[in-house]
C-alpha cells in the first residue's frame, strides 16, 4: 500500500469532519452562541477561572486528552493490520470522539463549569453520580500511574530527551509570564517559545544525561517516577495561567509541528506500507479484533478522559462559546492526526515485512518504541535528520504529550476528591486532596509492583481501555438526556453511546475469560466491578432517558428554545 494515498486519504477524512460535521453539531445540536456567558467570566477567580485565548487554549486541551495513549493504542492495534486501525481512527474521530469532547464542553459551560462527575448527579440521579466518581477516580489512577511508568521509562531509554523534557517546564513558566504578566504579542511569545523547545531538544542530543543504575536505594526509573509525581503534584497546586496553560500551548505548538516533521516525512520518502492490511498470520496470544480493537485504541477514536478534560479544566477558561467547536472537536482531531501518524509510522517504518512480524511478535509486542524507532527512521529518510536526533524528537514528543496528561490528570483527581468529601459533608483542603492523590498514585506505582521499579501503574493497565470506554458512555448519557430534555435529535449521540456500550460489555466479558486463566485474581476483581458498572449505566441511562421524555422542554440553558416556548403560550 502507497503510505502518501492512505496519508492523504486519512488527512481528508478527519479535516472534512472538522470543516462539515463540526459545524453542524456545533450549530444544530449544541447551538452554541456567544451571547452566553460562560462560567470563566462567570466566575472569574485568577486560578481555575480563567478566560483565556481560543488558541492557548486548545494547546491545553489538545496535550492534555493526546498523552501516551494515541500511540500506545494505535501502535499496538495494527498487529491485527493497518486497514482496522485506520478505518477506526479516522471515522472514529469524525463522528465519535469530536463530538463526544464538544458536547462534554457545551454540558459543562451550561452547567456552570461543572464537571461529569457533578453532572451525572442532575441528569442521570444520585446512584449514577456515585458510579462516576468510582469510575473516574480509578481511570485516573490509572493514567497517572501508568503515564509516569511510561515517561520514566522514555527518559531511561532515551536519555536525550531528559533536557528538552525538564526545559520545557522552563519555558511554560516564562511564557505564563509573558502572556499574562507583561501582556507580550501571542505570536511573538509563540515563536520565541517553539524556538527554545527546539533547541533545548539540539543540546538535549548533544548532551544526553543518564542517571545512576541505583538513587537513594531506587533504580533509576523509579526515582524519575518519584520526580514526576512531586512536580504533578506542585504543578496542579498553581493557577492554571502560570504553568498548566502555557506548559500545554507552547508543548501544542512544538508537538504539532514534531506531528508536521513526521507527515512531511512521509511525504517525501513516500515509504512502503509493509505490514498486511488484515492480519492473517496473528501471533497464537493475539485476542479477537471485535471487541478488543475498539478498546485498545481508544484515545484516538473516542475517549471518556477527554470528556473528563473538557468539564474539568478546559470548560472553566472558555472566553467564549463558540471557541467551543475550535477547541473541544479541533482538538480531537489533533489526536486523530496524531493516531493516524501513529498508524503510518509503525507500518511503513520497517524494512520488510519479516522485521515488521519479529517486532509484532506478540500482543502488546508493540507501543512507544515501536512509535519512536519507526517513526525515527522515517524521519532519517524523508527529511535527513541523523538517526539520534530524529529518535530524540520523537521520544521527546511522546514524552511530553504524556506529562501534560499527568499534570492535568493530578489536578482532575484532586477534583474527584474534593467532590466525594462534600458529598461526604466533609470539606477536603485542596493541599490535603493533592497529598491524597500523591499517595494513591504513588502507592500502586511503587506497592504493585514487587521490582521496585515503579511500574506498577502498569499491573491494571490492561483495564485502562474497557474503563475508558466506559466513562465516554457516561459522558455521552449525560449528553444524551440533556439533548432529551431540550427536545433535540439525538441520533448523533445515540448511535456512538449504543456501540461504545455494546464493545466495552463485550470486551469485559472476553478479558475476563482472560484473567481467570491467567489466575489474575486482581484483574478479575476489577473486571467484574467494572462489568456491573457498565450495566449498571445501561440501567440508568434508559430510566434518566425516558423521564426526560416525559418531562417538559427544559428552558434553562437554552435562551432561544424559551422564548419559541413562551411565543407559543402567548398565542
Amino acid at each position: 500500500m502507497n503510505s502518501i494515498v492512505l496519508t492523504l486519504i486519512g488527512l481528508a477524512i478527519i479535516l472534512a469532519g472538522y470543516l462539515l460535521y463540526s459545524k453542524f453539531i456545533g450549530g444544530k445540536l449544541y447551538r452554541l452562541h456567544d451571547a452566553n456567558v460562560t462560567p470563566a467570566h462567570e466566575f472569574q477567580d485568577g486560578v481555575d477561572f480563567v478566560p483565556t485565548n481560543k488558541y492557548v487554549l486548545w494547546g491545553h486541551h489538545f496535550t492534555s486528552v493526546a498523552g501516551a495513549a494515541p500511540i500506545v493504542g494505535p501502535a499496538v492495534a495494527v498487529i491485527w493490520g493497518w486497514a482496522p486501525a485506520f478505518l477506526w481512527v479516522t471515522l472514529g474521530t469524525v463522528f465519535f470522539a469530536g463530538m463526544h469532547d464538544l458536547g462534554a464542553l457545551w454540558a459543562s459551560i451550561r452547567n456552570k463549569g461543572q464537571s461529569i462527575g457533578t453532572l451525572s448527579g442532575r441528569y442521570i440521579g444520585n446512584r449514577g453520580r456515585n458510579l462516576f466518581l468510582v469510575v473516574i477516580f480509578l481511570l485516573l489512577l490509572m493514567v497517572n500511574a501508568a503515564f509516569a511508568t511510561v515517561i520514566s521509562n522514555l527518559l531511561v531509554s532515551q536519555p536525550t530527551s531528559v533536557i528538552p523534557v525538564w526545559g520545557a517546564i522552563v519555558v511554560a513558566l516564562l511564557i505564563g509570564q509573558a502572556i499574562y504578566k507583561f501582556k507580550w504579542n501571542l505570536v511573538v511569545v509563540s515563536i520565541v517559545g517553539v524556538v527554545a523547545l527546539y533547541a533545548l531538544i539540539l543540546v538535549g542530543d548533544r548532551f544526553p544525561i543518564s542517571l545512576p543504575d541505583t538513587i537513594m536505594g531506587m533504580s533509576a526509573g523509579a526515582f524519575w517516577v518519584l520526580i514526576l509525581f512531586v512536580y504533578a503534584g506542585i504543578a496542579s497546586l498553581l493557577p492554571v495561567w502560570m504553568l498548566l496553560q502555557p506548559r500545554d500551548y507552547i508543548n501544542g505548538l512544538q508537538l504539532f509541528i514534531g506531528l508536521g516533521l513526521l507527515y512531511g516525512a512521509i511525504l517525501l520518502s513516500n515509504p512502503t506500507i509493509v505490514a498486511p492490511a488484515y492480519n492473517n498470520n496473528l501471533p497464537p496470544d493475539t485476542p479477537s479484533i471485535v471487541p478488543l480493537l475498539f478498546v485498545t485504541i481508544a484515545c484516538g477514536a473516542i475517549s471518556g478522559f477527554h470528556g473528563m478534560v473538557a468539564s474539568g479544566t478546559s470548560s472553566k477558561q472558555l472566553d467564549k462559546e463558540t471557541d467551543a467547536r475550535f477547541v473541544g472537536y479541533f482538538g480531537a482531531v489533533g489526536e486523530g492526526l496524531l493516531a493516524l501518524g501513529t498508524i503510518i509510522a509503525v507500518t511503513a517504518g520497517f524494512e520488510s515485512l519479516a522485521s515488521w512480524e519479529e517486532t509484532y511478535s506478540a500482543f502488546n509486542q508493540g507501543g512507544v518504541v515501536a512509535f519512536v524507532q519507526a517513526g525515527g527512521s522515517i524521519l532519517n529518510s524523508g527529511i535527513g535528520l541523523p538517526e539520534s536526533l530524529s529518535a530524540t524528537v520523537l521520544a521527546t514528543m511522546a514524552v511530553l504529550f504524556a506529562a501534560t496528561t499527568m499534570d492535568t490528570g493530578v489536578r482532575l483527581q484532586r477534583y474527584v476528591v474534593e467532590e466525594i468529601g462534600g458529598l461526604m459533608k466533609f470539606k477536603v483542603n485542596t493541599v490535603v486532596a493533592t497529598i491524597i492523590v500523591l499517595v494513591c498514585g504513588m502507592g500502586l506505582a511503587f506497592g504493585a509492583d514487587i521490582t521496585g521499579s515503579g511500574a506498577g501503574g502498569m499491573v491494571i493497565w490492561p483495564l485502562f481501555g474497557t474503563t475508558n470506554q466506559l466513562m465516554a458512555a457516561l459522558t455521552l448519557a449525560i449528553i444524551t438526556v440533556m439533548l432529551v430534555r431540550l427536545r433535540r435529535t439525538i441520533l448523533p449521540v445515540v448511535i456512538p453511546l449504543v456501540f461504545v456500550l455494546v464493545m466495552t460489555v463485550y470486551a469485559l466479558i472476553v478479558q475476563l475469560g482472560q484473567f481467570y486463566a491467567a489466575g489474575n485474581w486482581l484483574l478479575v476483581v476489577l473486571d467484574i466491578i467494572i462489568l456491573v458498572a457498565s450495566i449498571w449505566v445501561i440501567f440508568e441511562s434508559a430510566m434518566a432517558i425516558g423521564k426526560a421524555r416525559k418531562e417538559g422542554p427544559d428552558l434553562t440553558d437554552d435562551p432561544q428554545l424559551a422564548e419559541e416556548h413562551s411565543g407559543a403560550q402567548r398565542r
